[in-house]
Order: structure tokens, then C-alpha cells, then sequence
């Protein structure tokens, strides 16, 4: 029963996501379609409004209006954060919040990371909720996808690579803002609040006062899933019954943050005017994927020996840090899903997960491509494509080229410095937190569990995941800082990269296919390119997870 209603939340977003691959594809097309007719009007409206030239971008240009854009969004929404106090829309009288939480919530937010080390019902005012959460919750998946697009138009040879603020605003008309209005009227229906009214005081059967936190919880968790963006109104996330109160909430939000990842590469494979290049990187991230539901599923499902040993029955699997009403089964695909789709939400405790188990989503961080955010995973999934070919090419003895680009030094660099630099942005990091006071006095379990509390917190902000172990004391000093500046590295070099690889393919001439092309449209290719990722993986990263989650799993057998 368990296998049969994963499989069939899994087959609905298939199926949703081929058709939802065809839209993007047509809404972000560069000649006309009949979407113009319909969102042209508004879009128009919004370009006249804010003075935006429509004019084709060079990556360079691209590049720099991205940036800027988000360099404003960062200032705006740290003076409100910080001035929360003595603004409107604040009921509750919640104080301004502090300068370095500011710096590393609006970091989290603008990087759609998502990471909080504050609790949402008590850090923030309903104004601060919608002008900064909310607003940035729209605006980074739609920079994301921006990204994505001008990305796939330079691998597939289009004329231009486009206009920033035109596949900004279309991502936002076209994409997040219709999805998001359905979503918040289905959950609404399911019984999540939607409110600007304080919070409540209730009087419980014993006779104690207690708050209860309410707000416009419906529209934060709408776009919250479909902009893969994570964080939660409430600190204990979508286990909060406001948040997530039905198992059909349950499965809406599964569905609603794997959409537009799962959809990507469909949308690809239109523009590449090559469906079955499309069906092959989705194969090989759908392949991952159900590898790593699978150990998460039965690690969760045999139970945790270290509380066996104690007398705790482990016949209903390992069930500590769960939410008893979505048991194992959605459990473990909320947690595989939330870390594939590097959402950050989550409706159980990952701390509490089986060491087994937490190496599903601290691997899926890791590898950062399967599926991933709006517009990252399905772009660093290309970009291992790339070196695939790369790798490919140089064993044969021929120039590689990838939809008929040559492959060439300056690419691979870049792609290099990329495959780097998240890495390097997870790993010296956790070094350092473990080797100084700073940053080990922030664990809350000793040994190797301590190790996976702080090198998950690290690969999240680097992933640009936000979800966490929640054993960690994070709201200090030095954590506020270091994740901060780790998820602005981890979100803004690898874009500048990228969108430099794509204005370099896009200005090479397209080579014709002859009989010693190698062909990426076939099962050779995927199963090149799931060794090239699992093995990169493998050589950064296993060292640690040795340390870590399996060190901690030999302990406890």
C-alpha cells in the first residue's frame, strides 16, 4: 500500500509535468503564441510602467540586470525586516529583527534558499510576511527560471538569449502567479488559514491561556512549493496543522514543489526541437531519484536500532520526528522530493531521520541536479551533461560538441569552476565550524550525529535548499554570517557561469551532425552521464557522509 500511493503521486506529476513542459516552453517562446493574447496585455502594462526596454540582451547584459535587480530586492527587504517594529500590518507587536538575522533571512530568501534561524509566526510581521517573504518568494524562482530559459536558449541555438525582465515579468504573469492563486484557493479549502487578523487567544480545557499564531498562511504556502522555495509561516514547518492539515494537502504540496523542476526538462527537450532529449535527462534524474526515495523509504521502514535497544517498539518503522497522520510512506517522499527539488519545506524532522536516511537528503543536496530548484537542477544537470561529452570526446579523440556546439576550453573551465565551487562552499566551511567554538557549541548531539547536524546546514545553504536538521543552534553570530554568505556564493557564481557558458555556445557557429557525432539522445548517453555525476559526486563528497551518517549508523547497529 505504501509503494502503490507514492507511485501514484509520482505518476500524477508525470504526467502533469509533460504537459506543463510544452507551456513553458510556448510561454517563454521568442516568437509569438497565442499566450501573448492572453497575459501580452499585462506584461505590456508592466514594461511601460517600469520604463523596461524589451530589447535582446547580450549574457553580459543578461548577467548584470539579474544581479542588479537582486542587489535592490536585498536592500529593500533588509530595511523592512529591520523596521518591522514601527511599520504597519504588525498586530502582534513583534520587534525588528536583528542586524545579523536580517543579513542572513533576507540572504536565505533572495538566494531562494529559504534557510530561517528564526521562528515565521514570531520573527516577522504580516507586513514583513508579504512584502519581503512572499514578494521574494515570487521574484528568486522567477529569476531562477529567467536563468533557465536564457540558459537553454543558448544551448539550443536560438537568435538571442533574451531579455532579463521580460522572462522575469513572463515567469511571474504566466507561471507562478496563475499556479499560485489555484494552489491557495485548494488549500484554503482544505482548512489552511488565510487571515490578516492577530493571533488568537484560546483558553484550553485546562483552564491555561494559550496563543495561537494565525495569518495569511494559504498564500505563503502556495508559493512557498511552486517556487521551490521552503521556509514556513510556522517554525515547525508543513508538519504545522495550519500548513499542512490533510493528507490531500500533503500530496498538493508534494505536487506543487516538483512540478516545475520535474517539467524543465520537457521544456527543454521542445526547445532542443528534440523531445527525446528531453525524456533522457528526465530519465536519469527520475532514475536518481527513485534511488534515493527507495533508501529513504527503507531505512524509515526498518526502524532505528538505537531506540530498539531501548525498549521502543520499531514495528511500525521509525517513526520519532514524524507526523503519525502522513506515517512513512509520504514521509519519505516529502523528504526525498523537498531535498530533490531543493525546497527546504518539510512535514517531519529530518534530525530525527535513520542515519541510513539522512544520507538521502544530504545526498540529493550534494549532487544538486536532480530535478533541483526552479531552473538550478535541471541547468547543472546540462551542465554535466556538457562534461560528459566532454569526458566522451576526449576518449575517442574527437571535439566534443553538445547540439551542435563545439565544446571547448573555455566552457569546460567555467563548468569546472562550477562543479567547485559547491564543494569547496560546503566543506571548508564545515571544517572550520567543527574545529572552533563558534561554531561546534551550536550542536546539540555529540559524535558523529554532531558532524551530520553541521555539515547539513552547511550543503543546504549551498544548495540553495534551506531545510535543515533543526538540532543545530543556529541563531548565533557566526552561523547567521557564514550561511549567509555560503548561500550567496552558492546561488550567484554558479549563475554568472552559466549564463557566461550559454552567451559562449550561443556565439559559436552550429556544426553539422556527421557519422562521429556522438548522439545525447540515447541510453548510452544517460547512462554516461548518471556515471559522471554519481562518480564527481562520489570523489567530493563520500569522504564526508563516511564521517558522518554511516560512521553513525555502524555505531548504532
Amino acid at each position: 500500500m505504501d509503494v502503490l500511493q507514492m507511485g501514484i503521486v509520482l505518476v500524477i506529476v508525470l504526467f502533469l509535468a509533460i504537459i506543463m513542459g510544452r507551456y513553458i516552453s510556448q510561454a517563454f517562446s521568442l516568437e509569438g503564441t497565442r499566450l501573448d493574447s492572453i497575459f501580452g496585455g499585462v506584461e505590456k502594462g508592466v514594461y511601460k510602467l517600469g520604463g523596461i526596454s524589451t530589447a535582446d540582451m547580450t549574457w553580459k547584459q543578461y548577467a548584470k540586470a539579474l544581479l542588479l535587480s537582486n542587489i535592490v530586492m536585498f536592500g529593500i527587504g533588509y530595511l523592512i525586516v529591520r523596521m518591522q517594529g514601527f511599520l504597519p500590518g504588525n498586530p502582534s507587536n513583534i520587534a525588528g529583527m536583528d542586524p545579523l538575522l536580517s543579513f542572513n533571512t533576507i540572504s536565505s530568501f533572495l538566494t531562494n534558499t529559504n534557510l530561517q534561524h528564526y521562528s515565521g509566526e514570531s520573527g516577522l510581521s504580516y507586513f514583513s510576511q508579504m512584502s519581503v517573504i512572499m514578494y521574494l518568494m515570487f521574484t528568486t524562482p522567477a529569476t531562477g527560471l529567467a536563468l533557465c530559459i536564457a540558459f537553454f536558449r543558448g544551448l539550443t541555438g536560438k537568435r538571442t538569449i533574451g531579455n532579463f525582465y521580460v522572462d522575469l515579468v513572463r515567469a511571474h504573469t504566466r507561471i507562478l502567479i496563475p499556479l499560485s492563486v489555484i494552489v491557495g484557493i485548494l488549500l484554503i479549502a482544505q482548512g489552511v488559514p488565510q487571515t490578516l487578523h492577530a493571533t488568537v487567544q484560546a483558553t484550553t480545557i485546562e483552564g491555561i491561556q494559550q496563543q495561537i499564531a494565525r495569518g495569511p498562511v494559504a498564500a505563503l504556502e502556495s508559493i512557498k512549493h511552486l517556487g521551490t522555495n521552503g521556509g514556513g509561516f510556522f517554525g515547525v514547518n508543513s508538519a504545522h496543522p495550519f500548513e499542512n492539515p490533510t493528507p490531500l494537502t500533503n500530496v498538493l504540496e508534494i505536487i506543487s514543489m516538483f512540478l516545475i523542476p520535474a517539467s524543465l526538462p520537457f521544456a527543454f527537450g521542445h526547445m532542443a526541437k528534440s523531445r527525446k532529449q528531453g525524456w533522457i535527462f528526465f530519465s536519469a534524474m527520475a532514475l536518481m531519484f527513485v534511488a534515493f526515495l527507495s533508501l529513504a523509504y527503507i531505512a524509515e521502514s526498518n526502524g532505528n536500532p538505537a531506540l530498539e535497544k531501548i525498549g521502543l517498539s520499531q514495528s511500525e518503522g521509525s517513526m520519532e520526528g514524524k507526523e503519525v497522520r502522513f506515517g512513512i510512506a509520504q514521509s519519505a517522499l516529502f523528504t526525498t522530493v523537498t531535498t530533490a527539488a531543493t525546497t527546504g519545506t518539510v512535514n517531519n524532522m529530518h534530525d530525527t531521520l535513520t542515519p541510513l536516511g539522512g544520507i538521502v537528503p544530504l545526498g540529493l543536496m550534494m549532487l544538486n541536479c536532480v530535478f533541483g530548484g526552479d531552473g538550478v537542477g535541471t541547468i547543472n544537470m546540462l551542465m554535466y551533461a556538457i562534461l560528459a561529452v566532454f569526458l566522451a570526446g576526449l576518449m575517442v579523440g574527437r571535439t566534443p560538441e553538445f547540439l551542435g556546439r563545439k565544446i571547448e576550453g573555455k566552457e569546460m573551465k567555467l563548468i569546472a569552476i562550477t562543479i567547485l565551487v559547491h564543494p569547496i562552499i560546503t566543506l571548508l566551511p564545515t571544517a572550520w565550524a567543527l574545529v572552533t567554538s563558534m561554531g561546534s557549541s551550536a550542536i546539540s548531539n555529540a559524535g558523529f550525529h554532531g558532524i551530520s547536524q553541521v555539515l547539513y546546514e552547511f550543503t543546504s545553504s549551498a544548495a540553495n535548499n534551506g531545510s535543515g536538521f533543526e538540532g543545530l543552534g543556529d541563531n548565533t553570530p557566526f552561523w547567521n554570517v557564514s550561511t549567509g554568505i555560503v548561500m550567496l556564493l552558492g546561488r550567484y557564481l554558479s549563475m554568472i557561469a552559466m549564463i557566461a557558458v550559454a552567451g559562449s555556445l550561443l556565439a559559436k557557429k552550429p556544426v553539422p551532425e556527421t557519422l562521429g557525432t556522438f548522439k545525447t539522445d540515447n541510453s548510452t548517453f544517460m547512462v554516461i552521464l548518471l556515471s559522471t555525476v554519481l562518480i564527481v559526486g562520489a570523489l567530493t563528497f563520500f569522504p564526508v557522509i563516511a564521517l558522518g551518517p554511516i560512521a553513525e549508523w555502524l555505531t548504532i547497529r
